[in-house]
């Protein structure tokens, strides 16, 4: 019987196992626990600051915001493992960055995203939760929902990192929503579909399921053209060793690191920041239910914007002596239009229009008032959004843009993120991608497909990443850089006729086919547990 050969050595592969067992140089180290430092005290002094101005909070309301805060930035912190560990992924395998430094470096741009994040995402999560547990978030209910979603996220996302699989913290946090929403209508007796704004939803998971298809077919595509157009055959070569690329490939290949790392900032980022902002304006509204940076000038324009809204909605709708606000409160719960909506809202737009014109200004409002404006603005806002979307009502185009730019008014007054709350959810990103990178970029770099990564490929399935979220973050779409960076690299394989390993690729379409009936199960339960216990 002849001899067993020895499978030929990998030199790429014992240099990128010496790297990862390398730690970090101490001067790194040191810098990052400085800006850690900074961070912490700033959002710490900023959070207090804002606290001083609630004289009706008790000290078991504010123990409640400070667990319901560690368990958002929990969230973020878990997020971390997963989706910002996929931007470092092909930098580390094509040894364009060294493990630390890549890290570090990718934190760095994924506090820049956080930073200058628009907020548009952060509201469009919130859009999916049922208006009466926003609307009531300082009640129990309202702490059973927050305390519900994000654990059940937190759950299933520690689940699959511990497996290396690159599941979607977006698909997570969106079929926790949908569990909470559920299990609140079944638990008030009423039909449990009509608890999730289902069009809304929709919306979201087209997104979800779109991207992954567009991150497949658009990097194995731009590689293809890559080969046509640069000849440089060095760019679809794996690593030799553990040198870095040539130059301008290295600059390429950085450049879509930092490009992934910004726009995964200032999409991913924004998740945890939504249901930050709903525990702050539940528990001390007077600091962070009002955007009191609005000039005094816009709020002038707003009560001029209220009158001329208020009479052009007398012409569809008069009011019929009912309750406005129960009006629209039961049309955003069940989203059947009746004729008395316009009326309603009519009535709540002068009100509010009349009550601001008081003031002249948001500081002015006084601290008594704050819940019942948010409270108003909220309900008009969602009802605005339900309305244009449905257009129950033949309205002149004319009508629909003046209505559209009221909304647009009153978002600009209640949808904001305080600086602090954006480094807090920077500071959680950063410590969970230095604390659990390995598993996601050794799943990325080593186990889609059967060859090692080459520069081309990475580069290519980078730039579509990058393209692809900067995109849905300019239409407040939420979308996971998992799914998309993971299916890129999948994408490139097959167009280099690499292979695939089909059994991580089997396994990585069960974790995201089963994500959302998990997390809606899971998180449907823990609001039923939470819900007994608030």
């Amino acid at each position: 019987m002849a001899p067993t050969t020895a499978a030929p050595a990998q030199p790429h592969r014992f240099a990128f196992e010496a790297k990862l067992q390398r730690k970090p140089g101490k001067g790194p180290m040191i810098l990052f626990v400085l800006v850690l430092l900074v961070g912490c005290g700033y959002s710490g002094m900023q959070l207090a600051a804002g606290l001083v101005y609630e004289t009706t909070t008790s000290a078991p309301p504010l123990l409640l915001v400070g667990l319901a805060l560690i368990v958002a930035l929990a969230f973020e912190f878990v997020n971390g493992f997963h989706d910002t560990a996929n931007a470092v992924a092909t930098v580390i395998y094509t040894h364009t960055l060294g493990p630390h430094a890549a890290v570090l470096w990718s934190g760095a741009w994924n506090f820049m995203g956080v930073l200058t994040s628009s907020g548009a995402v952060a509201y469009g999560i919130i859009a999916l939760l049922p208006a009466e547990l926003v609307l009531q978030v300082d009640a129990g209910a309202g702490f059973a929902m927050v305390f519900a979603l994000l654990t059940a996220a937190i759950i299933w996302n520690l689940g699959t990192w511990w497996l290396g699989l690159p599941a979607s913290s977006s698909h997570t946090l969106i079929g926790s929503i949908i569990g909470v929403g559920l299990a609140n209508q079944l638990l008030a007796g009423r039909d449990g579909l009509s608890g999730v704004d289902w069009a809304q939803a929709a919306g979201v998971g087209r997104s979800l399921l779109i991207s992954p298809i567009v991150g497949f077919v658009c990097a194995g595509g731009l590689l293809l053209l890559a080969k046509r157009i640069v000849k440089d055959k060095r760019l679809y070569e794996a690593p030799a060793g553990a040198e870095p690329p040539p130059f301008w490939i290295r600059g390429l290949l950085l450049l879509t690191c930092t490009g992934v790392s910004f726009a995964h900032g200032s999409n991913d980022g924004q998740k945890g920041m939504g249901l930050i902002m709903l525990i702050l304006i539940g528990v001390v509204p007077t600091s962070y239910a009002l955007n009191r940076a609005v000039p005094p000038e816009e709020t002038v324009d707003f009560v001029a914007i209220s009158a001329q809204t208020a009479a052009m909605l007398a012409r569809y709708g008069a009011a019929n002596g009912a309750n406005p606000r129960t009006a629209l409160t039961v049309y955003l719960r069940t989203k059947r239009f009746e004729p008395r909506v316009i009326g309603a809202l009519r009535q709540i737009v002068a009100e509010v229009g009349e009550d601001m014109g008081r003031f002249n200004d948001l500081k002015k409002v006084p601290a008594a008032s704050v819940p019942n404006f948010r409270h108003d603005m909220y309900t008009m806002s969602e009802t605005i959004r339900q309305l244009e979307r449905e257009k129950p009502v033949p309205m002149a185009p004319a009508d629909w843009e003046m209505l559209g730019n009221y909304r647009r008014h009153i978002d600009r007054a209640t949808r904001f993120i305080p600086t602090w709350v954006k480094v807090a959810v920077a500071i959680a990103l950063g410590l969970g991608t230095m604390v659990g990178w390995k598993r996601i970029v050794i799943t990325v770099g080593e186990k889609i497909g059967k060859n090692h990564l080459t520069y081309g490929q990475g580069a290519a399935a980078e730039l579509t990443a990058m393209a692809t979220i900067g995109a849905a973050d300019l239409f407040g779409l939420p979308v996971s850089t998992t799914q998309v960076l993971s299916s890129g690299v999948a994408g490139t394989m097959a167009a280099n006729n690499s292979g695939l390993q089909w059994g991580t690729v089997r396994n990585l379409a069960m974790a995201w086919v089963l994500t959302l009936p998990a997390s809606v199960c899971l998180s449907a339960l823990l609001f039923w547990l939470f819900r007994s216990i608030f």
